[in-house]
């Protein structure tokens, strides 16, 4: 092995100030793509929440401007101006410049915070090519500027271009934050105000009546700017009807406890709705747990233990019933759980998965109290028999799913039987390389076969469109052939029974013609694998391939186009005398054209699918695969484009 030149203390390098947030930006806001970029509102926003939730704020404005910056506006305390007895700067140029620097650390300024590690307003000002601040506080205004520069070659971000200067008088009190974020550090600055407006409207149902406004002044050729106002006096109640919107709930009003044990701050809402599934959404501080954690075992547990014994207590269970479990309680229900407290754990770097102990006990007590406390009126006893004929309802429904699980058992130990003739397996044994691709119609499952490499790459075509699981119970999703065919092959059970540890394929991807019925079966599949495979998403394993949906070719000139974005380009490039080949089905595609350009690793492009806000995912199933048609027309109506064609002439000579 060659030796290189030797390794001395001149070789450790140091990273000034917020060098290292510009050399290694993952570590800090996870990527550099769209959901970075959106992580710099957030990082800012949460300082405003965390001002909303600590009793010091009741609106924040959020302005995307013309110039593609961000302004971000409360009407807090505002930054602390004085001093820093230590470091000799102003605290305002502490916040902004270094890490791990903030007022959250104790308890005595925050009591609750979804900010913990100090890193976020320095982290945005690393990114940002300028920030600038401004604080109203004690009667005075106050403002501090930011900037990105190189000196000697060296590019330094979040420099102060002076110190924090006093400008004015000031009658209210706030902070207002405005950055540019620097497009030498992003893949795209374009800020989707879509996104944007979706978690600020979450964020407004978790911090009961607090104003949050949206302000896009970009224009983008309207006449004045789009302005959205989200303000929910309801809190989480509200935001519980709006995700039951398009379901029918079994009872009008969500039942709403709150409560606080050992330091520990709850909030639920619960509903009930006639569907088979459930979806818990639950929040620490502000921040959505999607994997869930120790207070969603106590939400469950508390459910649990309070509803069986009122059941019995009110002689709707009788003595020879044996107990209804979790899960026939959780059949149809759709829940907000938000919890406060001190000194969170998260499990991993994500912070999706609450580890705290304590937060499982102070939950469960909570909800026992609040629900005995709710049922004790006599009012409220047709919404308990409702719930718990619900609940024995789902229990039979578990019989008959358990059942259906063992018949679907006995097929797989059967060394894969049911798959004869279905699935083309793969001979490499290391599931972590294999891929399995789902492809629509014998036809393209034909070319498919043909066209994969055998040594990773299963497929399995689906003779027919798979039921639309989220019209249906478990029993009856698995009575359906196709979906009995996916589960078997993917090896990996279903619902409370899933196991990733047994998962046959690291990849599961789904490819489907680029029309109609394949965006249809493609929903499909996705609607089966979230409501009953979640973690298969959650963890990363599903993906859409994307075929081409146009070839542009000449005599010495080949380029396949996959979206009409890029068509033009694909024009532009092959000149005079081109041809064009539109793509309408997978079995359109030779063996070669379809391994070249949508099943080999090299050369594909696939898109993975992931849950980034499940509250939203949760409303867009139950928009598009739900029985709500209205819903479904409204959301086509305003999102299709009606009059798109194909308007290009075959060749061009």
């Amino acid at each position: 092995m060659e030796k290189h030149k030797s390794y001395d203390a001149k070789d450790i390098q140091v990273l000034e100030g917020l060098d290292a947030v510009r050399l290694r930006p993952g570590m800090y806001i996870g990527t550099t793509g769209p959901k970075g970029l959106h992580h710099l509102i957030w990082e800012i926003v949460d300082n405003a929440i965390d001002e909303a939730a600590n009793g010091y704020c009741d609106r924040i404005i959020v302005t995307l401007n013309p110039d593609g910056s961000v302004s971000v506006e409360d009407n807090g305390r505002g930054i602390p101006v004085d001093i820093h007895p230590t470091l000799k700067i102003s605290a305002v140029e502490v916040v902004y410049t270094k890490l791990h620097a903030g007022g959250k650390f104790n308890n005595e300024n925050y009591a609750y915070s979804g900010g913990l590690h100090g890193v976020g307003a320095s982290v945005v000002n690393a990114l940002s090519k300028w920030l600038t601040v401004e604080v109203c506080r004690g009667g005075k205004k106050y403002s501090m500027r930011f900037e990105t520069t190189t000196k000697n070659g060296k590019t330094h971000g979040g420099v102060p271009c002076g110190p924090l200067e006093e400008i004015g008088k000031a009658i209210k009190s706030g902070t207002k934050v405005t950055f540019l974020p620097d497009d030498t550090i992003f893949e795209t600055v374009e800020f989707d105000f879509e996104t944007i407006s979706k978690r600020l409207r979450e964020l407004a149902f978790l911090n009961k009546g607090i104003e949050i406004n949206l302000i896009d002044d970009r224009l983008h050729g309207a006449i004045s700017a789009t302005c959205l106002t989200y303000k929910y006096d309801g809190g989480i109640a509200d935001f519980v009807k709006f995700m039951n919107e398009g379901k029918n709930a079994l009872y009008p009003d969500p039942i709403v406890i709150e409560g606080e044990k050992n330091g520990v701050k709850v909030s639920v809402a619960i509903q009930h709705t006639d569907v088979y599934t459930d979806n818990v959404f639950s929040y620490v501080n502000n921040i959505p747990t999607s994997e869930g954690g120790t207070h969603e075992v106590g939400l469950k547990s508390g459910l649990t233990k309070v509803l069986n014994d009122l059941a019995r207590k009110n002689n709707i269970l009788k003595e020879k019933d044996a107990n209804l479990i979790g899960d026939d309680f959780k059949e149809g229900l759709t829940a907000v759980l938000l919890v406060k407290m001190k000194n969170v754990q998260f499990e991993g770097q994500t912070k999706t998965k609450l580890g705290n102990p304590e937060a499982k006990n102070a939950v469960e007590g909570v909800v026992i109290d609040g629900l005995a406390d709710y049922f004790a009126s006599k009012k409220t006893g047709k919404v308990l028999s409702t719930i718990i004929d619900k609940a024995q309802g789902a229990a039979k429904v578990r019989e008959a799913a358990r059942k259906a699980k063992e018949i679907t058992r006995q097929k797989n130990a059967l060394d894969g039987a049911s798959l004869v003739g279905k699935l083309a397996s793969c001979s490499g044994k290391n599931y972590e390389n294999n891929e399995l691709f789902i492809v629509e119609g014998k036809s393209a499952g034909g070319t498919a076969k043909q066209a994969r490499d055998r040594s990773f790459q299963a497929i399995l075509p689906l003779r027919g469109k798979p039921l639309n699981a989220e019209k249906k119970r478990i029993d009856q999703v698995l009575l359906n052939e196709e979906i009995r065919t996916i589960i078997t092959a993917l090896n990996a059970g279903i619902g409370e029974d899933f196991n990733l540890d047994n998962l046959r394929y690291h990849k599961v991807i789904i490819l489907a013609d680029a029309d109609q019925d394949g965006a249809h079966i493609r929903a499909i599949l996705l609607t089966f694998f979230y409501r009953y495979m979640k973690e298969l998403i959650t963890n990363g394993h599903v993906y859409i391939g994307m075929p081409p949906l146009y070839k542009v070719y000449k005599k010495d000139f080949e380029e396949y186009v996959y979206s009409d974005v890029e068509l033009p380009g694909a024009i532009e490039r092959a000149g005079k005398g081109y041809g064009i080949q539109r793509y309408k089905g997978l079995g359109e595609m030779s063996n070669d054209q379809l391994w070249d350009t949508t099943m080999n690793p090299k050369a594909r492009s696939l898109i993975q699918v992931s849950i980034e806000d499940a509250a939203e995912a949760e409303k867009m199933i139950t928009v598009l695969m739900g029985d709500d048609i209205e819903s479904r027309k409204q959301y086509i109506s305003e999102n299709a484009d009606f009059n798109k064609k194909d308007d290009f002439k075959p060749t061009n000579k």
